[in-house]
């Protein structure tokens, strides 16, 4: 009874945390799932968006106005990960890294701006200081200030809005772009310039999602970008592997992302619940990643051998 009643109450925390991470898996989505390009860059934008929306808050500037700021820096970020791609034809998990490696310097320097050294770790913001747009104090109130609630707002409208621009002309020219390259090309699209395009989108998205997390947790951290590509792909392939049949619709797939992050934290808060050690995060994330890779090759095998066997027989 003990554990149901330590389990129910980190329900709210465990979903909150989901759904910030849902915003990030958006972004890994375009370029993972549309772009095909694994993209390490999230590492680095998601601290990037954190630290950019702690100081400017710090500094005087309203919650709205940090966390466009916050999604601008992961744009620039994603832009120069494009630009290593496909101006410098660097390999793009190369280029991700080299960016990643670059934001880990930017990001210090940015957390220390204002102090003796120039560059800082960790940046701490009061939610009785400022006036934050979500804290994981209120989680479990039953008011208009808990962070779920203005959580489904920000989620509901960043879908809407990804879905939108992927039925526009140029948001068309980006889904061919991964779809096809050569046959994208063959119809004038500039494949380079979508490259980028994605790839601004996609770490803008993952700041936003930094940015949330540092109001929600109350501080920024060198560290806490570290893995997020490895999170947010799980998210997708939990959302891909258990809806991938009642979400046809590309709003909806967009969609099973975030249900897919709501759900590894729920699975990570269980497991933890009943005693793991949380030095072994790290070892669960990539053992319910490469379990939820194995299960569409493992079902396509079965299916098939399953399907030679019927043929056999007849």
């Amino acid at each position: 009874m003990t554990f149901i009643t330590s389990l129910l109450n980190a329900m709210p925390g465990a979903v909150t945390q989901g759904m910030i991470w849902g915003i990030m898996a958006i972004g890994v989505y375009i370029t993972y799932k549309i772009l095909d390009i694994a993209d390490l860059t999230v590492d680095g934008s998601l601290c990037t968006g954190g630290a950019v929306c702690v100081i400017m808050m710090l500094n005087g500037y309203s919650a709205g106005i940090a966390l466009l700021c916050a999604f601008a820096a992961g744009l620039l970020a994603g832009l120069i990960t494009g630009l290593f791609h496909t101006a410098c034809g660097i390999p793009a998990i190369l280029a991700g890294i080299l960016t990643q490696l670059a934001l880990y310097s930017i990001n210090l320097h940015i957390m220390g701006i204002g102090t003796d050294n120039g560059s800082k770790s960790n940046l701490p913001i009061s939610v009785d200081k400022y006036n934050l747009l979500l804290s994981s104090r209120y989680v479990r109130e039953l008011s208009l200030r808990n962070p779920i609630l203005v959580l489904v707002v920000f989620v509901v409208v960043v879908i809407l809005l990804v879905y939108w621009f992927f039925g526009t002309e140029l948001g068309c020219s980006l889904r061919a772009t991964g779809a096809n390259g050569n046959m994208a090309r063959a119809q004038g699209i500039n494949t380079n310039s979508t490259k980028v395009l994605g790839l601004m989108i996609s770490n803008g998205l993952v700041a936003l999602s930094g940015a949330l997390l540092a109001q929600y947790q109350g501080f920024s951290d060198i560290n806490m970008g570290r893995g997020a590509i490895v999170i947010g792909l799980a998210a997708v392939i939990i959302g891909e592997v258990i809806f991938s049949r009642i979400f046809r619709n590309f709003a909806l797939q967009l969609t099973a992302g975030v249900i897919g992050a709501v759900i590894y934290y729920i699975v990570i808060q269980f497991v933890l619940k009943l005693g793991l050690s949380t030095d072994d995060l790290k070892l669960l994330t990539a053992v319910v990643v490469a379990v939820f890779l194995a299960i569409p090759y493992l079902k396509g095998r079965y299916q098939s051998r399953r399907k030679k066997e019927v043929t056999d027989h007849v």
